[in-house]
């Protein structure tokens, strides 16, 4: 049975969730999880104390044991985002030769990375367009757009609406 609880972060509320061992599910959709939180379990206050020295900038990998969920191809391309170095980028498409895909495959991989139930931690905001561009991420691009500037791979950039 899965646990959960909540976090705060620059970012906004961030939903830990795991299975008492390993943490299974990162995300920023709090508000449409619809669970009930459970606080002090010692896995949820080390994945806080990591993630406040990740947002201070003072850690830059994390140390947590981790449980994602998926098919194998999901897996292995959630094994490959885990060895993206902080403060670089990588394309979809040589994210895709990475684990293996055929050219043919990049949207599949695309929709793997797009399953990532571990937000910031399988850092699947560092997989970007093939000409730099910023693409989907279920945290939402300005989110993305953070990660990535305080990481150092962006400038600050004011975010507008149209």
């Amino acid at each position: 049975m899965d646990i959960y609880t909540t976090i705060d972060s620059p970012l906004g509320e961030i939903l830990l969730a795991g299975d008492g061992t390993a943490l299974t599910r990162v995300s920023f959709d709090v508000a449409a999880s619809g669970v009930e939180a459970r606080r002090g379990h010692e896995l949820f206050a080390e994945a806080e104390r990591q993630f406040g020295e990740y947002f201070a900038g003072e850690r830059t990998s994390f140390d947590l044991p981790l449980r994602p969920r998926g098919t194998a191809f999901q897996e292995r391309v959630w094994a490959e985002l885990a060895r993206l170095p902080y403060g670089t980028t990588t394309s979809y498409g040589a994210l895709a030769a990475r684990v293996g895909a055929p050219a043919d495959r990049i949207r599949a991989v695309g929709g793997a990375v797009g399953a990532n139930p571990l937000l910031v931690l399988l850092p699947c905001h560092r997989v970007v367009a093939a000409d730099g561009a910023l693409t989907g991420y279920a945290g939402g691009l300005e989110r993305k757009h953070a990660l990535l500037t305080l990481e150092g791979v962006l400038q600050p950039q004011l975010w507008s609406t149209p």
